[in-house]
């Protein structure tokens, strides 16, 4: 009996070994890995640009077993440096979520060499510890402005911008670009809400309602937005002047698929919306860290690895898919170019 139980003994402890040297099987590959991830102001619930790094970091927590926190900025931003900085004392790698967060997170970048840093939408932030991830917004916006160009009846389409920076001319110049591509004669209304220093083109729908009204009552039909919450507002003038005239007029949303989110009375007015993976580039740099191949610089997420797209929710560019995934794999082969400037 007693050789029987040493036996098991050896057995139950050289299973107990194995199973310590692999790590387990309820441990993911990085579940030695903590990310910290700083939300610009919104937080996560703004069904927009938060949410979908939001998603990024719930997937590597579910897939890869990363410990994961988060923080919100407070309402004027002023405190992004200070939760970059407590993000860092517990994280390996900390993400800003926003091109605001440029001069905060070269601070504390600076401060915490032996911490990795990830800024979404900039790449101005020169230090070997931080990545820009950064957007072929101009391919994604070539895209639904090629099907704008389909679905006018008007032959006169419109772009608003919140803020006139470079940034959102990036949205602007492939969506010209790819109304251009189908038909040069199309009439195209281009209009900012705001100019720098002024950011509030992003946060005010009232004035979003206003702009995209006049583009409406001037003849277009089809009316493209990058202006953040002021989006909304794009929706509701749809809706509105749809139903006084008897009409159907669309909106095109950005960043997510906005046919989601938006209420249920603007939906039907929702053609597609410009889709910019953030949540896929949070991923993908939480991956590197896991892998050990993070580096800093640069990193373009463009249609070549879905970085940016377009959304099919609501049916209502089935009709025109296969033409645009044509000119997506255009785009892919080199075959078309987009230009990032207006």
């Amino acid at each position: 009996m007693r050789k029987q139980f040493a036996l098991l003994f050896s057995v139950v402890l050289a299973f107990a070994l194995v199973a310590s040297a692999c790590g387990g099987d309820d441990e993911g590959e990085g579940a030695d890995v903590a990310v910290g991830l700083v939300f610009d102001i919104g937080g996560r619930g703004d069904q927009s640009f938060n949410d979908s790094a939001a998603a990024g970091l719930d997937r590597a927590e579910e897939e890869l077993g990363i410990g994961a926190s988060e923080a919100s900025a407070n309402d004027d931003g002023s405190n992004r440096e200070e939760l970059l900085n407590l993000q860092a004392d517990e994280s390996d790698l900390v993400f800003g979520v926003g091109f605001l967060f440029a001069e905060p997170m070269a601070n504390a970048a600076g401060a915490n060499p032996d911490v990795n840093f990830a800024i979404v939408d900039d790449a101005s932030v020169d230090l070997p510890n931080v990545a820009g991830l950064v957007f072929a917004e101009q391919e994604g916006s070539f895209l639904v402005g090629a099907a704008a160009a389909l679905k006018t009846t008007n032959n006169k389409v419109g772009f608003i911008g919140g803020v006139n920076i470079e940034l959102i001319q990036r949205f602007e110049a492939g969506f010209v670009a790819g109304v251009r591509h189908i038909d040069p004669s199309i009439e195209i209304d281009i209009q900012y809400i705001s100019e720098p220093p002024d950011f509030s083109g992003f946060t005010d729908p009232a004035a979003g309602k206003i702009v995209a009204q006049s583009m409406f009552q001037d003849g277009s039909d089809v009316v493209y937005h990058a202006a953040g919450g002021s989006g909304n507002g794009l929706f509701q003038a749809a809706k509105e002047y749809s139903d006084a005239n008897g009409t159907k007029v669309w909106a095109i949303g950005v960043d997510s698929d906005q046919y989601l989110t938006a209420s249920e009375d603007v939906k039907e007015f929702i053609l597609t919306s410009m889709l910019k993976r953030v949540d896929v580039a949070v991923y993908n740099t939480i991956q590197s860290q896991v892998d050990g191949t993070f580096t800093g610089g640069p990193v373009t997420f463009d249609l070549s690895v879905d970085g940016v797209g377009y959304s099919t929710t609501g049916g209502y560019v089935d009709d025109i898919a296969e033409q645009l995934d044509a000119l997506k794999q255009e785009i892919i082969d080199g075959a078309i170019t987009v230009p990032s400037t207006p």
